[in-house]
């Protein structure tokens, strides 16, 4: 399974991380100061965080069979901007 596809169970209410510090995308010193995740209908955006290298969804919900792309996108504090997209593939386990 490729690092931004993940699986939950339809029940299950699970947190999704994308580690943007980890992922070297970010610079010496610099930090995020905002984020916003786009959530298809189907399934539930419960809550999420960030801080200055990291963004967390967190998600309920959903059909098994199906597929939802989440879109996480941020601001950080030298004026760049991007996103990440995860697919999350519901099942039930």
């Amino acid at each position: 399974m490729a690092d931004n596809t993940f699986e939950k169970d339809p029940q299950a209410v699970l947190d999704f991380e994308v580690d943007w510090l980890s992922k070297s995308w970010l610079g010496t010193g610099e930090t995020i100061t905002a984020s916003t995740w786009t959530v298809p209908s189907g399934i539930t955006k419960d809550s999420d965080t960030f801080d200055d290298g990291s963004a967390t969804i967190w998600l309920s919900g959903g059909t098994a069979g199906e597929r939802y792309t989440v879109i996480n996108h941020i601001v950080t504090n030298a004026g760049r901007e991007d996103d990440r997209s995860m697919l999350i593939s519901v099942k039930n386990r």
